[in-house]
């Protein structure tokens, strides 16, 4: 799920779509108008997900995509070899989400650890401890 927005009021720190991957915004360069065109915004990203850095460049007038990001409560379950089982604290529902890639994360998760996930687009990934 994404909602619609002017490029021009995108912000460093913000999130945005680049082909199909929400990315956080860490770099953005406005050019002036020209004589024959409109300004343009060059906006680097880093993926959420795969944390590639994505490159795009757009004219500040036009819309992106922005990712509607659902931050939310949960408790360690069970951890898989591949993945960690999430117990959300508000619906009790539980949540598969892959094994974070940073280390300081990583070795904070233990079961019955609190933690704060995210749901967007359809995918999860656990933010931090608790």
């Amino acid at each position: 799920m994404s909602k619609p927005v002017d490029v021009g009021s995108l912000r460093v720190g913000g999130y945005m779509i680049i082909d199909n991957e929400p990315c956080r915004i860490v770099d953005i360069t406005k050019s002036k108008p020209g004589k024959h065109g409109s300004a343009k915004a060059r906006i680097v990203a880093i993926g959420i997900f795969d944390g590639q850095k994505r490159q795009f460049v757009k004219p500040v007038d036009s819309t992106a995509e922005i990712p509607i990001i659902d931050k939310r409560p949960g408790q360690v379950f069970a951890i898989n070899p591949n993945s960690i089982q999430i117990m959300d604290l508000e619906t009790y529902e539980y949540v598969d989400a892959p094994i974070p890639e940073e280390e300081d994360l990583k070795d904070k998760l233990a079961v019955g650890t609190e933690v704060e996930y995210w749901k967007i687009m359809g995918r999860v990934k656990i933010v931090r401890t608790k």
